[in-house]
């Protein structure tokens, strides 16, 4: 009886035993899979971090005003290797900026400096000259590379009714004392650059001065006065896969039509703002990648309506960043190119090419000039005039069919012999020598900074 209740009161102690080592078993490896799997999610914090870290730093920055209702914005970085899965046509999409402005009432100056002649003027001009100034471009360097002539460097705006202020160096640094101006845009945006430079950098001693490689952001310090001059490259305002300075020469353009991201980082610490667009938007369509676009599918638009909807997204940020009264923004209207020389002289069939002396016409417009997209530019700039200022070069350059390199400048590729046998097929009538016309655009500017 004993043995045989011993036998039956055996068997419930070992399961009681069997039992509860299977829960310290089970309580031991949730225990180890639980550390197992806090350290994976540390591990994976860790590499998300480092990514974010890495897509800060090889990425702008940017400001949370701007295209908030896109938060795959980032997502896909354009750069000149970046290509289009597809094209379809443009739908006519716009990026349905929600901020409104109030027009303002345009300030009405006592005197239309935009309006005026070109007066022959060489005594007080040019106000610089070419082989002094270091950081001068082979492609406006026109004397460097063998223009005969040097009457385009004589030259002065005359406007109607007044004058420009004669130009001063040492007062406009002093203008400039602890500021940052950038000049924002295309190679014509960056003779403006170079001619600014030019214009100021004698007055500082050389071991004051310095300048930046060529980059997407290249910045010209005058230490004495802890202020820069900096050109920012960004041809069609917006994103785009021709954001490289140098190597931007490709077959598909194509931008995003809703980010200013890139760029506007630098735009917000800039004291002065100077900005252009025109020329690349007359270079046939472009595509157009939405960055909410997952699929790599583009859209095709013409160069007048993709340039609208690039400068809808620039006003955007103009005016949900800009606070005037600490910022000033300009503006600066199409440079005119002279390609055909029918327009000015008729039953000619040449172009800039051997041109001495500035059109006289002060009612000449030429085909360079496209009213379409002046209007287009008017109309997105009416909104923001508060806080933008329009530099009407246009006009007044119009006039000036002598100013250009055409084949005096340095060009990249080697001339054919047919083109050598032929100077004006291979003319730039779209750059300006320098000293020249760029200057003036300049003394404009600072007619309004001063």
């Amino acid at each position: 009886m004993i043995q045989r209740w011993h036998k039956k009161t055996q068997l419930p102690l070992l399961a009681l035993v069997f039992f509860l080592f299977v829960l310290c078993t089970i309580f031991i490896n949730e225990r180890r899979f639980q550390e197992i799997h806090r350290k994976e999610i540390r591990k994976g914090d860790d590499v998300a971090t480092r990514n974010d870290v890495k897509k800060t730093f090889s990425s702008t920055s940017t400001p949370s005003s701007l295209n908030s209702s896109h938060p795959k914005d980032r997502s896909v970085v354009l750069d000149r290797f970046s290509t289009c899965k597809s094209t379809v046509k443009y739908s006519g999409k716009k990026a349905g900026w929600d901020i409104h402005f109030d027009k303002q009432e345009e300030r009405k100056d006592s005197c239309d400096v935009f309006s005026g002649r070109w007066v022959f003027d060489n005594t007080s001009y040019p106000l610089y000259n070419e082989s002094d100034c270091p950081y001068m471009s082979d492609q406006l360097a026109c004397l460097k590379h063998g223009r005969p002539d040097l009457g385009y460097q004589y030259w002065r705006w005359q406007p109607h009714g007044c004058n420009l202020k004669r130009w001063n160096a040492t007062e406009i640094w002093d203008k400039l004392r602890g500021k940052r101006l950038m000049f924002v845009g295309d190679s014509l945006n960056r003779g403006q650059w170079i001619s600014m430079l030019c214009l100021l950098q004698s007055v500082i001693p050389a071991e004051k001065k310095s300048i930046t490689p060529n980059a997407p952001l290249t910045i010209f310090r005058a230490e004495e006065y802890n202020a820069t001059i900096e050109f920012q490259w960004a041809p069609l305002l917006v994103e785009s896969n021709s954001d490289d300075p140098v190597n931007h020469r490709l077959d598909e353009r194509i931008m995003r039509p809703d980010s200013v991201l890139r760029h506007a980082s630098e735009w917000k610490h800039a004291d002065i703002l100077i900005f252009n667009s025109y020329l690349w938007w007359r270079q046939g369509p472009v595509k157009l990648l939405w960055s909410t676009e997952e699929n790599g599918v583009c859209e095709e638009a013409q160069g007048l309506e993709a340039m609208e909807l690039a400068m809808d997204a620039w006003a955007d940020w103009i005016g949900s960043n800009v606070d005037p009264l600490k910022q000033k923004v300009f503006f600066v209207t199409m440079s005119p190119t002279h390609l055909w020389s029918r327009e000015w002289e008729a039953g000619t069939n040449g172009n800039c090419y051997s041109e001495k002396s500035p059109i006289e016409d002060e009612k000449y417009w030429g085909s360079g000039s496209d009213l379409d997209t002046m209007r287009m530019v008017e109309n997105v700039v009416s909104w923001l005039k508060s806080k933008v200022s329009v530099i009407n070069i246009t006009q007044l350059s119009e006039y000036r069919k002598d100013g250009h390199p055409s084949v005096y400048r340095k060009f990249w590729e080697a001339r054919t012999d047919e083109e050598l046998a032929n100077p004006m097929s291979y003319s730039d009538c779209i750059h300006w020598c320098l000293p020249g016309v760029p200057d003036v655009w300049n003394q404009l500017l600072l007619h309004f900074l001063l």
